[in-house]
């Protein structure tokens, strides 16, 4: 043991003298702890054991003889599990493939990630893209979009970007690298050193989360652990504001898993910064109907088949410097018709009335012309700029709105 101190010690002053102090204190505080930590397992294992070497060996070593160095193998406990193979039984691993894929597929995602810490061969099964594919769609699939698929695309690449560009080939640049370098290096003087196993986390102490690779159990992972921020779209955005009712704008998303909600990051515009907003519940999320950006004027391609009564999204945005919101409207009667459909000609004219009833009759914000031919954006600077139209034709989208719908009327 003295000898083995001694070693330290010299290793310690050998090392102090290099330029990278940095990388030698974390390096050192890690060793130390790792020494102290294996010192104190082998007295402790060496007072129970009654100064007994716990190596099992072919005869007994006499009581009072001293192990010449400790053993840091994981002690087998004393009740002896035996194991499948010695017993006969029935394993799990046993069954035929498919059957163990079929159980596999109706385990929850909690059950399925601690299915997978088993062992090797569960492991590889539960990872598989197809068992995890139907949980994201599932939990996710609402409120992910292809904008959403791109995002995480992105963030794969710049966090392999991150961890293999390394930086500046100097003190305190690629510290993982260097401190497995460290340990490489100081093994050759100091056996006890190959011992020491580096921490996945940096030594840090914490948990070092779901593992990012491009798996869809790591994307279902990190959207469940609120690291990913995606690309979505929310309905009455800021708790429902008045001035954002019956709309709904483009925002980054993270999931909260202690509340079951969302955080939702607003992107500035204007002389208004970024806003933030907690608490956002699942109805108001919705993944982008339409690739359009935010600051695009979407392309109208329904504007021909709009008649009145139709439920239709316009892109509206306060004037040139903000971002344009889709806001929910229908498809009104020209004032020359009397609204009876069997003598109506409406969707005849160049001309389509949208109606936004939300709106108390006569506010300024009740009603808008467009021109079914020539349609791109039309507006001004006291009313706003109306954009691109869709038509909206699922039941599940109206209804949405529908749920949406203020209780008071809006001036």
């Amino acid at each position: 043991m003295l000898a083995l101190v001694a070693t330290f010690v010299f290793s310690c002053l050998l090392f102090l003298s290099k330029p990278c102090a940095r990388d030698m204190r974390f390096f050192l505080a890690s060793l130390c702890q790792e020494l102290a930590l294996s010192l104190l397992g082998f007295l402790a294992g060496y007072r129970l054991l009654g100064g007994v070497a716990s190596t099992p060996a072919p005869t007994r070593a006499p009581a009072d003889a001293m192990p010449l160095m400790p053993s840091f193998k994981r002690k087998r406990p004393v009740a002896k599990v035996e194991s499948a193979e010695a017993t006969g039984d029935p394993s799990l691993l046993d069954l035929p493939e498919l059957t163990i894929d079929c159980i596999l597929a109706r385990l929850p995602p909690a059950e399925l990630r601690n299915m997978a810490a088993v062992c090797r061969s569960m492991r590889d099964r539960c990872r598989a893209d197809h068992l995890w594919e139907s949980h994201m769609s599932d939990k996710w699939g609402p409120v992910m979009g292809a904008a959403a698929r791109e995002e995480w695309r992105s963030y794969l690449s710049s966090s392999s970007a991150a961890d293999g560009g390394g930086g500046a080939a100097g003190c305190g640049s690629g510290g993982g690298v260097k401190r497995r370098r460290w340990l490489a290096a100081l093994s050759c003087v100091c056996p006890v050193v190959s011992w020491i196993r580096p921490r996945a986390d940096g030594g840090a102490g914490k948990s070092a989360g779901p593992v990012l690779d491009d798996s869809v159990m790591s994307w279902y992972l990190h959207m469940e652990s609120g690291k990913f921020w995606f690309p979505a779209q929310v309905y009455n955005r800021e708790h429902g504001h008045v001035g954002f009712m019956m709309s709904c704008y483009d925002a980054e998303l993270s999931y909260d898993f202690h509340t079951d909600t969302f955080r939702a990051r607003y992107p500035p515009h204007g002389r208004r910064t970024v806003v933030l907003e907690d608490g956002v519940q699942w109805d108001r999320v919705r993944a982008p109907p339409v690739d359009t950006l935010a600051h695009d004027l979407h392309v109208s391609d329904c504007l021909h088949e709009l008649r009145p009564g139709d439920s239709i999204e316009i892109q509206w945005r306060r004037n040139k410097e903000f971002p344009y919101g889709w806001w929910y409207g229908v498809v009104g009667h020209l004032e020359s018709c009397d609204g009876n459909e069997h003598f109506c000609r409406c969707h005849l004219s160049d001309t389509i009335v949208l109606e936004f009833n939300q709106y108390t009759p006569g506010s300024r914000w009740r009603q808008s012309l467009v021109n079914r031919k020539d349609h791109r954006e039309e507006g001004n600077e006291g009313d706003g700029f109306y954009g691109g139209i869709r038509k909206l034709h699922s039941k599940d989208e109206i209804s949405k709105w529908k749920q949406l719908w203020p209780i008071d009327i809006l001036e």
